[in-house]
């Protein structure tokens, strides 16, 4: 990462804003702690700002609390952690929609945009989920995410970059570090640059991030069963790119199609905030009762997505919920039933699959055959022994 040409300027007393997103990074303490660390060096007094918009619960403390949730905390990273939901407005897109900034940022002598470049669960356009939008809409806290969010995703192709614009000529935005992940959940490139080739070096690490994506590699699924969902997994709860549902129906090419879904839990990071949920026809129990809805619903009202707070049909245990959703999949009576299994959208390395797909794994060269086909074991609730187990 070439952070180090920022060596080449004046940083000394300088007071430098780090973002710090929601999402569960690999590798994103070591990041900002490096980072904390170089600035240090420099001379510089640097501190980090929670930029999720308007996550956990569009409060300062929840948003601290989240952080904290992912290990980032001032002892971990090395540096202060500074929240605050007061923006200032920076100028007016499209007519109607704030371009805001947190204060606290914007009244820095300088602002590093960290964050995750990947594909987005509800559109796609040259820019995605990456710096643009870790400026547009995490940086935005709730006032400026909340107005950028009426123009709906269809517009955010061009709402994105064109916020992002706003940022880059009235912020003080000193640099850029763009981080890939490739199928693995692993860091697959980290790369800095500066304001002006934040453009350039986003749109070049989107298409390289989609090349190396995590994806099912299966179609036409009757049941997919999904251990976790969260906001440290996806904005969306569950990827919309793995599992081809979106709240506004956007489908990316290449998406397979599936009957129906469970969700067995939510992640602990995810702290009761259970959008992507809504995208599930059965859960359980047990993932219903950590449902926190003003978490919830603030998120869902902020982004325009109602529908991916829903809770679907609820059942007392796995086995009664992967009965239910047999019951709805509309499988095809003439074959074996074909169920994926797998942790959460993002650790797709290793997924179960039924005897349904047993013609796949004899033929497709990109899957390997790890172990054979044995039954579920349920305990005496009911809820699965195996294939993976909660904790």
């Amino acid at each position: 990462m070439r952070i180090a040409s920022l060596g080449t300027l004046d940083l000394k007393g300088k007071r430098i804003a780090i973002t710090a997103g929601s999402r569960g990074i690999h590798g994103i303490v070591e990041v900002l702690s490096e980072t904390v660390a170089f600035l240090k060096e420099q001379g510089a007094e640097p501190f980090l700002v929670p930029a999720m918009g308007s996550h956990g619960g569009a409060t300062a403390s929840g948003q601290i609390a989240v952080l904290s949730r992912l290990g980032i905390d001032e002892q971990s990273i090395g540096a202060p952690i500074r929240s605050s939901m007061e923006v200032v407005e920076m100028a007016v897109i499209e007519g109607k929609a704030s371009v805001c900034c947190d204060r606290l940022a914007f009244e820095s002598d300088g602002i590093i945009v960290c964050n995750r470049i990947k594909a987005h669960t509800a559109f796609m356009g040259d820019y995605e989920s990456g710096l643009m939008k870790m400026m547009a809409i995490g940086l935005g806290k709730h006032v400026g995410t909340a107005s950028l969010h009426q123009l709906g995703f269809h517009r955010f192709h061009e709402a994105i970059p064109n916020a992002a614009k706003v940022f880059l000529e009235n912020a003080p935005i000193l640099f850029g570090i763009g981080i890939v992940e490739n199928a693995y959940n692993e860091i697959a490139t980290i790369e800095g640059c500066h304001p002006d080739r934040f453009f350039e070096t986003e749109k070049r690490l989107l298409e390289y991030s989609k090349g190396i994506m995590g994806r099912l590699l299966v179609d036409k699924i009757d049941i997919l069963i999904v251990d976790r969902i969260g906001k440290d997994i996806s904005g969306g709860g569950m990827d919309s790119n793995v599992t081809g549902r979106a709240t506004n129906g956007f489908i990316r090419p290449g998406a397979p199609t599936i009957g129906s879904i469970v969700v067995r839990d939510l992640t602990n990071a995810s702290a009761g905030n259970s959008i992507g949920l809504g995208m599930a026809d059965v859960t359980t129990a047990r993932a219903a009762s950590k449902v926190d809805l003003a978490v919830t619903y603030t998120n869902a009202l902020t982004s325009g997505a109602p529908l991916a707070a829903k809770i679907p049909i609820i059942a007392k245990s796995d086995r009664a919920a992967i009965g239910m959703a047999r019951r709805i999949c509309s499988a095809d009576p003439t074959r074996r039933l074909r169920i994926a299994h797998i942790r959460n959208t993002k650790e797709l390395d290793a997924i179960w699959l039924s005897e349904g797909f047993a013609k796949e794994l004899s033929e497709q060269d990109n899957l390997e055959k790890l172990s054979d086909f044995r039954p579920y074991k349920f305990d005496d609730e009911g809820n699965l022994q195996s294939p993976s187990r909660l904790d």
